[in-house]
């Protein structure tokens, strides 16, 4: 299917959004959509178009929708700093621009996991289902080291910004299958939020998500890839009611390009499941039941 981008009015100015398949408020001249829309949510300071293989292959049953959250990609900032519950109020606003009224599911990727979290919270009767992408869950001692790292740094006149993000970009991006002109087709999306890129950061490590996964009703499929939140991830196990962590190490940042009919097929089989077995049919793809990339366990590019 093809993904096309649009723009809503949002809470702060325009909001961008890429999405294929059927009408999300009609399901096309039949008036009756397929399956519930699913709506997309990105690592920061990504934007939407890590889901584009993914919402094309998705988009052939369901209405797929990934959103640029305020301040990345191509939406408007946001007027001060954002909260992870902020986020997701943006992102319900989103949906009801679209006219998206009735229940969706949800996936997200690292920090849009905690925002898809939050938006389960903010109106539960409004998401069926939640995917994961990481649930990292932080102690104090280690947050301390994420928000050093992942911090604010003014620009460089000679470009040292821009070469450290770039070094721990391939550090976490170039995995078997994927080469260094793929990793650098995508970093200039790391680039969008400018001067406010650790905005979402910021709101990530602010986030209780061990108190947000604990009040959830929805099913919860967590997916912990071989990336740089796995040992954090799985602290999460048990903490939602109805949830279950799958390992799928042989995966890690880019695998919704790499291996989107293995991801697309995963999603459907907790998505598409019945309500009283979420997750009977979910189980690790080839690609996924593979060592970790690289084999050292490490949160930081060295």
């Amino acid at each position: 299917m093809s993904v096309t981008r649009a723009y809503v009015t949002g809470r702060h100015g325009q909001l961008h959004l890429r999405r294929s398949g059927p009408d999300a408020t009609t399901g096309g001249a039949q008036g009756a959509l397929p399956r519930p829309p699913l709506a997309c949510f990105h690592m920061s300071p990504m934007s939407g178009r890590i889901y584009q293989h993914f919402l094309g292959e998705m988009g052939r049953d369901r209405p797929a929708l990934a959103f640029d959250t305020p301040g990345f990609g191509m939406s408007d900032a946001p007027a001060s700093s954002p909260t992870v519950e902020d986020y997701a109020a943006d992102m319900l606003a989103a949906l009801d621009a679209l006219g998206v009224t009735q229940p969706c599911d949800l996936l997200g990727y690292h920090t849009g996991s905690l925002i898809a979290v939050a938006l389960a919270r903010l109106a539960p009767t409004r998401i069926r289902r939640v995917l994961m992408v990481s649930a990292p869950i932080f102690p104090e001692q280690e947050l301390a080291r994420f928000r050093s790292y992942y911090g604010h740094r003014e620009p460089d006149a000679n470009g040292a910004h821009l070469v450290r993000l770039w070094k721990s970009f391939v550090y976490h991006h170039q995995r078997p299958g994927e080469s260094l002109a793929g990793v650098a087709d995508i970093f200039p999306e790391a680039l969008l939020g400018r001067e406010l890129e650790w905005w979402g950061h910021r709101a990530a490590f602010g986030y209780d998500l061990a108190a947000g996964l604990a009040g959830l009703t929805q099913p919860v499929l967590i997916l912990n890839p071989g990336d740089d939140l796995d040992v954090q991830t799985r602290r999460a196990a048990g903490l939602a009611p109805r949830s279950m962590i799958l390992e799928v190490p042989g995966w890690g940042h880019g695998f919704l390009d790499r291996q989107t009919d293995e991801a697309a097929a995963l999603a459907r089989s907790f998505f598409d499941a019945a309500d009283d077995a979420p997750f009977a049919a979910v189980r690790v793809p080839p690609s996924a039941d593979a060592p970790r990339y690289p084999a050292r366990v490490g949160s930081f590019a060295p």
